[in-house]
């Protein structure tokens, strides 16, 4: 896959495109680019995907409280293993905004040598959200593009969309966003020093810091996790949220116990991919009754993520 941006220029006429946020990329995504996929090479042209490197809402509405599924790399390299010939990153600034859509599907046309298309089935562009798709279409014949409403996504999980996923994930459902997304939501970040408590009860972790403040984190409480840390693929058990039991105050935390692991990784990068949900976070009466809990938890996890890869 090649990766454009703005400043690219692709031939005329060579290009069928789809256009979205693609925030999570998930099975409604990928129902969205399979479709493209089979256009293009029906008419032997290249499939085009085309994306924004900001949100919308970020820009126009400045809304810090809207949190995104994943980070800009994490987006561009799903969307990849979807498998479209060109990708475009496109700059999402209020200049763009303002333009209407016959205006969009020109700068389309002309820069990214769009002929075709593909159009979500509840997709909307261009400064005037009003219109409907049979409006795409009459501004597509003015342009010469060809304008076909993708399939709706009628899977197992339907009906899905980025905003489904984000309210499960902040619901503490990670299996359900998982089911979703067709993969686990992830959190990437790097191992900081934390409170060093978990060592002294037989529970060492890492505590994961330096994330990205715009993506969603999932509701506070305990999960299964699979970790990626020091080149190595592993079980464990994450906790979000303020350790009730030891005190540590208000501050958020996030500290994971990897199972049958006992390295120095302090610095280095880490991803957590979240499984499943094991319980809320509540305070114990001592830390004989915390140890028993995350025994618990531990037993729980390895029993959930047996199978998982």
């Amino acid at each position: 896959m090649n990766r454009l941006s703005d400043n690219d220029r692709l031939p005329l006429g060579t290009t069928v495109a789809t256009i979205g946020m693609f925030d999570g990329v998930h099975l409604g995504h990928a129902t969205l680019v399979q479709a493209l996929k089979q256009e293009a090479s029906r008419r032997g042209l290249q499939s085009l995907v085309v994306t924004f490197g900001q949100h919308p809402q970020h820009v126009l509405q400045h809304h810090p409280e809207l949190k995104m599924l994943q980070t800009l790399d994490q987006r561009l390299n799903a969307i990849e293993t979807l498998g479209p010939d060109q990708l475009l990153v496109m700059q999402f600034t209020r200049e763009l905004a303002m333009l209407d859509s016959h205006a969009f599907m020109q700068r389309l046309r002309d820069h990214m040598g769009v002929k075709a298309l593909i159009v979500g089935y509840n997709h909307r562009f261009g400064h005037n959200q009003g219109e409907k798709f049979a409006d795409y279409v009459r501004t597509g014949q003015q342009l010469g593009i060809d304008v076909i409403k993708a399939p709706e996504y009628l899977g197992e999980y339907a009906p899905v969309s980025s905003t489904i996923v984000r309210g499960l994930i902040a619901a503490g459902k990670v299996d359900d966003a998982m089911h979703c997304m067709g993969r686990p939501f992830r959190l990437e970040g790097t191992v900081v020093h934390g409170f060093h408590n978990g060592r002294g009860i037989g529970f060492p972790t890492a505590n994961v810091g330096r994330l990205d403040p715009n993506i969603i984190l999932p509701h506070n409480g305990a999960y299964a996790v699979m970790v990626d840390v020091a080149g190595q693929r592993l079980q464990g058990m994450v906790n979000l949220g303020n350790r009730p039991t030891l005190d540590n105050g208000t501050q958020l935390s996030i500290e994971v116990n990897i199972f049958d692991f006992d390295q120095d990784i302090y610095g280095q990068p880490i991803a957590l991919d979240f499984i499943k949900f094991l319980r809320l976070e509540f305070k114990l009466g001592s830390i004989d009754e915390l140890r028993a809990q995350l025994t618990r938890d531990r037993d729980k996890s390895r029993a959930i993520l047996k199978n998982v890869e």
